[in-house]
């Protein structure tokens, strides 16, 4: 299906991508930390709210 390659492109940009994508995480956790404090209840709202959600529509059988 694919040469050989593509797919050792393939391996290597995911690779280097998960590298660069882990070292941009790793660099700005400090910030997320000072920003984004409490983001994790507006998280745990909005899945609650789509779970109420979807227990009306079971209880209600539509």
């Amino acid at each position: 299906m694919f040469s050989q390659g593509q797919l050792i492109f393939g391996i290597l940009f995911a690779v280097v991508f998960a590298v660069i994508l882990f070292g941009a995480y790793r660099k700005d956790a400090a910030l997320n930390k000072k920003y984004y404090r409490g983001s994790i209840w507006v998280l745990l709202i909005f899945i609650g709210f789509i779970l109420g959600i979807a227990a009306i529509k079971f209880l209600l059988g539509y």
